[in-house]
Formats: C-alpha cells, structure tokens, sequence
C-alpha cells in the first residue's frame, strides 16, 4: 500500500500519528454501529416475518370468502355493496430514531360511526362477503404494522451497507497508508540520523588526528630543543 506523500519530518510524523490513532478510534465506533445495526435488522426482519406469515395467511382466507361471496352472488351486486365505504380512517405517520437512523411509525385512526355495521344492505348480499369484510378489518392494524417494518429494515440495510463501506474504507485504505507513512517517514528519519552520525564520527576521527599530528610535532619541537644535534638539516630549496 503507497503511503501519502507529505515532507519525512517529526512534526509530519507527529501528525500522521495522530489521524491513525483517530482512524483507528473511529474504526472500532463504526464497527460497533455496523454490529448494533445488523443486531436490530435481524430482529426487525423476524417480527417481519412472522406478522408477513401471520397476514398472508389471513389474506388468503379473506380472498378465499370473498371468492366464495362472488361465486354464490351477482359480480355487479359485489361492486355496487363495496363502493361506498362507510368508515373513515387516518394514518398518522411519527418517527423514532434507532441508531442515528430515522425509522416511521405508523398508526391507524378508525372512525367509531359504523364500526360494527356494513355500508350495505344484508338482504342481497352472503354472509361469505360479510365475513371477509370482517377478516379485512381484522387485519388492518397488522398490514400497517407490517409497513412499518419493512421501510425500517430497508433503511437500516441502506445504513449498514453505507457503514461496511466506511469501515472497509478505514480498515483496508486509510489505515494502511497511514500505517505505510509512518514507516516511512520513520525509515527516512533513521536514514538521516545514521547520516549525521557517521558524518560525526568523520569529523571527530579528523579532529583526533590533528590532535595527534598536533600532538607530535609538539613532543618533536621539545626534544630537539633538549637535542639540537639531533635536528635534521632543513633541505635545500
């Protein structure tokens, strides 16, 4: 992995330290979150599925009476029984936040008038229509319910596919080249501190042997003074 090009000094050094301690602080808080998420999609997913079971089956018995209500009545008389409802109803929409992800809230508002009467006359109609009229309503606050959880487990998956690519981000491209940086930086430093000590062991070797050259000539100069027969002659230019 290449690392960020930024000057190999201690300051930068410093600093890339401290995103990678950051990034590394930040990793774990978001593998944290994406785990939460994933703990509160699963459960979200099996309340969706036993209410998705719990409902389907409910409707295939209402569609079950209903068919039953057209074979054994007139199609037009069916059509004209259920095209003025009597109820009214309102859906009031909240929203709760789960984990920094704002989910909806459903719930039904069912007008009391003509909650346990039909909006048709009995003497045309089956009792197969009344009774899938009745497994419908029955079922209302369960299909809300059921709305509810599979917008929340499709904003939750949309959130925890945006933290897996944050935290892979983090794990396999920022950290490594933070990672690759510092060895640099550090590598390049250590390069330079051999450099300026070999060149320090350079300048002290050349200072001991102007000691010593020093040192001699100092030792020569006494002894020819105690022995001036001893001093060789100057040669001739």
């Amino acid at each position: 992995m290449a690392g960020i090009n930024v000057n190999p000094t201690r300051m930068e050094l410093k600093k890339i330290q401290t995103r990678y301690q950051t990034a590394r602080k930040g990793h774990k808080l978001l593998k944290d979150k994406r785990d939460e998420l994933m703990r509160q999609f699963l459960d979200v997913v099996r309340e969706n599925k036993v209410l998705r079971e719990k409902v389907e089956m409910a409707l295939g018995q209402v569609y079950h009476s209903f068919s039953i209500a057209g074979a054994v009545g007139n199609p037009q008389m069916l059509q004209e029984a259920l095209i003025c409802p009597k109820k009214e109803c309102a859906l009031d929409v909240s929203y709760r936040n789960l984990m920094s992800v704002i989910v909806p809230q459903f719930e039904i508002q069912v007008s009391d008038a003509g909650v346990d009467s039909c909006n048709y006359g009995l003497a045309f109609t089956s009792g197969e229509l009344d009774a899938s009229v009745k497994e419908l309503n029955g079922i209302q606050e369960d299909l809300i319910r059921m709305a509810a959880l599979e917008k929340t487990a499709q904003l939750l998956a949309q959130e925890i596919e945006r933290t897996r690519r944050r935290v892979n981000a983090l794990e396999y491209i920022m950290m490594p080249q933070y990672l690759a940086t510092i060895k640099s930086i550090k590598m390049k430093l250590d390069e330079n501190e051999r450099g300026n000590t070999t060149r320090l062991m350079k300048v002290k070797d050349m200072m001991l042997k102007a000691q010593r050259e020093q040192r001699i000539e100092e030792d020569d100069e006494i002894f020819y003074e105690a022995h001036p027969d001893e001093r060789p002659e100057e040669e001739e230019a």
